[in-house]
């Protein structure tokens, strides 16, 4: 059991790998770009929609959103594209985790907290 658990891990992190690619080639189409540079910044954000040290659910909500979105990608994009990037996913390794781009993704959780926050005070506390 624990031998596949890690051939689904490796095959997910390559999945992963060629969804990335997926997203900076000029040949994925635009809606499917958005999802797979979405799905991306989820994977790589330190900010996630149930915090990981709650036990069980925190890595689970990582677990099922990166896998719906790496299986919406895979099934939206061109058979042959997706096995194009699974090939420069073999010889690839994820980027470095760069801290400009991470500093970007919390910003811009605060700011949509902020602005969701806000838009729930005023519609509900609000006369």
């Amino acid at each position: 059991m624990f031998k596949r658990v890690l051939h689904w891990a490796k095959v997910a992190k390559s999945e992963l790998v060629a969804v990335y690619i997926a997203s900076r080639d000029k040949r994925t189409p635009r809606i499917v770009k958005f999802i797979a540079i979405s799905v991306v910044a989820y994977a790589f954000s330190p900010i996630d929609l149930i915090p990981d040290f709650i036990p069980v659910l925190g890595y689970l909500d990582d677990v099922l959103v990166v896998a719906a979105g790496v299986a919406l990608v895979v099934k939206l994009t061109p058979e042959a594209l997706m096995a194009e990037f699974r090939m420069k996913a073999q010889n690839n390794k994820m980027p470095a985790k760069n801290w400009i781009t991470g500093t970007l993704f919390i910003a811009l959780w605060i700011i949509s907290g902020l602005f969701i926050g806000r838009w729930t005070y005023l519609h509900f506390y609000t006369s």
